[in-house]
């Protein structure tokens, strides 16, 4: 006896066979980096320990959904300290802030917490070392950056310079070109720093340089995850905000590592169809603010349309943790 397929059934079949496929090389390690989780938790835990409101000087990380969700819970973020009551606490965001800020923060006996990422703190602690030793810094990165502006405020006007440019390093006049030392944002271009350094160098020999390179391992290893795939695409998506220095950094990686299109999204509300129906092969990775949920609703929106194919592609595995400050520890058992 012949039984005739159910109908809807048929349907369903013929419309999963005529669905276009797409594979994505999905870049590991992406998304959130030990700072940022670190940064994160430290004002979800201040909001259990303090209760809410609980203020944040700027945005914690750059990422708006982030923001948005640390908002729900009750955070509170301001651009300025004066925007801060006297008896709430206070958070610094990841990427540091200038000296002065912690400053008139204890001289209104303020409850503050910096979250600045340890590895932005290297940085103003190298800063402060060479100054020490009587050297002019100079510092690569972007005006106006937040980590720019806390890096430089370590030290009095006048006492840091900062490179943006090829033309700012070969043009730059020292007063005493054997006493210089470099720093350098954390979230740049491993390849373009590396390029502005040659060229300080072969200017400066005596030039100290940092004791370990100031780019720190998440921006190298999304930087290195994306380089791998890259000319594999046709396609490159990267998740993060336009704010973020580290997620900008991974378009333009993309886009140079051969890439034939790299583009930045927010989130999958953002999506391009018209550039994804173009594209066989689509790279996907995430900025060290952009959280993993992002990722997935990027996968999900693909597949709603395609038959897609993931293939994670991990040029490294990240362990890296960073210790919550002092006031936000359990207490110490008193000893036996």
């Amino acid at each position: 006896m012949t039984t005739t397929p159910d109908f809807a059934s048929s349907q369903a079949t013929a419309s999963a066979q005529s669905r276009p496929s797409k594979t994505v090389l999905l870049a590991s390690p992406r998304g959130f980096c030990a700072g940022v989780d670190r940064a994160i938790q430290i004002v979800e835990e201040s909001l259990k320990k303090y209760g809410k409101p609980v203020y944040v000087r700027h945005e914690i990380v750059h990422n708006r959904h982030v923001v948005s969700r640390l908002e729900s819970l009750g955070a509170v973020f301001v651009d300025e300290l004066d925007e801060c009551p006297d008896d709430r606490p206070v958070i610094f965001s990841a990427h540091g802030v200038p000296k002065s800020v912690p400053a008139a923060a204890a001289a209104r006996a303020m409850n503050f917490l910096d979250a600045t990422c340890p590895l932005v703190s290297k940085v103003h602690v190298e800063a402060e070392r060479h100054h020490a030793n009587g050297k002019h810094i100079l510092l690569i990165g972007h005006k106006g950056h937040p980590e720019v502006i806390g890096t430089m405020g370590q030290l009095q006007a006048g006492e840091i310079t900062l490179i943006e440019t090829e033309a700012d390093a070969r043009d730059y006049p020292p007063q005493d070109p054997d006493n210089l030392a470099l720093v350098t944002q954390t979230t740049l271009s491993v390849d373009d720093t590396s390029h502005l350094i040659d060229i300080l160098r072969e200017r400066f020999p005596t030039l100290a340089l940092p004791y370990k390179e100031d780019i720190c391992y998440a921006t190298t290893n999304r930087q290195a995850a994306v380089k791998t795939i890259a000319a594999q695409c046709d396609l490159m998506l990267v998740i993060g905000s336009q704010t973020s220095s580290n997620s900008k950094r991974l378009v333009e990686v993309g886009e140079k590592a051969g890439a034939d299109a790299a583009y930045l999204i927010s989130a999958s509300d953002a999506i391009d169809w018209d550039r994804v129906a173009q594209a066989d092969t689509i790279g996907l990775s995430a900025g060290a603010s952009a959280p993993e949920y992002l990722v997935d609703g990027v996968l999900a929106a693909l597949r709603s349309r395609y038959d897609v194919e993931v293939k994670e592609i991990q040029v490294t595995k990240e362990e890296v943790v960073f210790r919550l400050p002092r006031q936000l520890l359990p207490p110490k058992k008193p000893a036996a």
